[in-house]
């Protein structure tokens, strides 16, 4: 039996899973004063704080860092990588600390378990960080030369539902072919070809809108905004990011709330709502072509996707390309735990961060 620690920082809260094996004993959500985390400057100055917040949580339920076999942590925003179990090796930390491809609360997750591992001699992984790119060249050609489009996903749920998929229906994950839809405040869709992702839409700068984000836009128009003068570079950024989709138009990042207010009358959010549905399936719809219509599998996965009214509103589009499956929820600390065994188990090899295979 192999005990593992799985470690996923928020942005206010860094979350920690305890596993045996493939079994759960706990996970907690570890807060963090908001105000002590405005004081530093970058996220991976956060270490000392989030790293004693852990261990005092393990200590109240009587655990020590020495009391695990394994670290598995979500990996941050890094250079673009292969799917897959990565070491933690110096490049991969000062990639983070410059935040060379952007800041983020995971980025914090390496330098935690890096230290994990030195002080008590244990092996730590990073697990398919954002940045997992098994793109196509012919995929990243953007439209306009100097621009080129970019893989950032939910890679690690995104993965884990494609792996318990493929368990529950009894073959290999690289037999099939999948579009995997994964609908949060971030909305990413990707085509997955025999075990690599080989395009994906993101709603941080293309595809469906999301909750918050606004998705693919209008191009000249989103020029125009952009030289309004009404808004900074700043201003536009969060304008697009946070404060876009259905934000943009109901005030509101909660879809479940938009999904009552739809079913009571309110013709807007009603139609807000339809149109986001339409994007999703239209997006799974393109990813089709990607995959030259041999689909086998069409996952609906993320928070929204506890909403079985949007999920058949979704189903009603896409049925006809393929089986539509439905994993509600994230199950990430559950996909670091399976990937840390995977390696334990001698199933998956281990990745070096700028380099190739472990031996």
């Amino acid at each position: 039996m192999s005990r593992i620690l799985a470690i996923n920082p928020g942005s206010t809260s860094t979350k920690i899973s305890v596993f045996e094996d493939h079994r759960e004993i706990f996970t907690e959500n570890v807060l963090h004063d908001y105000e002590e985390l405005k004081a530093f400057s970058k996220v991976i100055d956060q270490e000392e704080l989030r790293y004693k917040a852990i261990k005092e949580a393990l200590f109240k339920r009587g655990l020590n860092f020495s009391d695990f076999d394994v670290i598995a942590a979500r990996g941050g925003i890094l250079r673009p990588v292969r799917a897959g179990v990565y070491a933690i090796n110096e490049l991969m930390l000062t990639d983070l600390k410059d935040a060379v491809a952007g800041e983020h609360a995971s980025n914090v997750a390496a330098f935690i378990a890096k230290r994990i591992s030195e002080n008590f001699d244990i092996p730590a992984y990073v697990i398919d960080p954002v940045s997992v790119d098994e793109m196509e060249e012919v995929a990243r050609i953007s439209g306009l030369a100097g621009i080129e489009r970019k893989s950032l996903s939910h890679a690690l749920n995104i993965r884990r539902v494609i792996f318990s998929t493929a368990e529950k229906y009894g073959f290999s994950f690289k037999e099939k072919n999948f579009i995997v839809a994964h609908l949060g405040g971030g909305i990413s869709i990707a085509a997955v070809r025999k075990g690599r992702m080989v395009d994906v839409d993101s709603a941080n700068c293309e595809g469906p809108f999301s909750p918050e984000r606004a998705g693919g836009l209008p191009i000249l128009e989103l020029v125009e905004l952009c030289y309004s003068g009404k808004y900074t570079k700043d201003e536009m950024i969060k304008k697009l990011i946070q404060e876009g989709g259905i934000y943009s138009y109901l005030e509101t990042k909660d879809v479940k709330e938009v999904e009552e207010r739809a079913k009571s009358g309110d013709n807007r959010a009603r139609l807000i709502l339809e149109a986001m549905i339409y994007q999703i399936a239209k997006t799974i719809g393109e990813m089709a072509t990607v995959l030259k219509g041999k689909v086998d599998y069409i996952i609906l996965t993320g928070g929204i996707a506890k909403s079985e009214y949007i999920c058949e509103k979704i189903r009603g589009r896409v049925g006809f390309i393929a089986k539509v499956e439905r994993v509600p929820g994230e199950e990430e600390m559950l996909a670091l735990a399976e990937a840390a065994l995977r390696v334990i188990n001698g199933i998956e090899k281990v990745q070096v961060y700028g380099g190739d295979y472990v031996d």
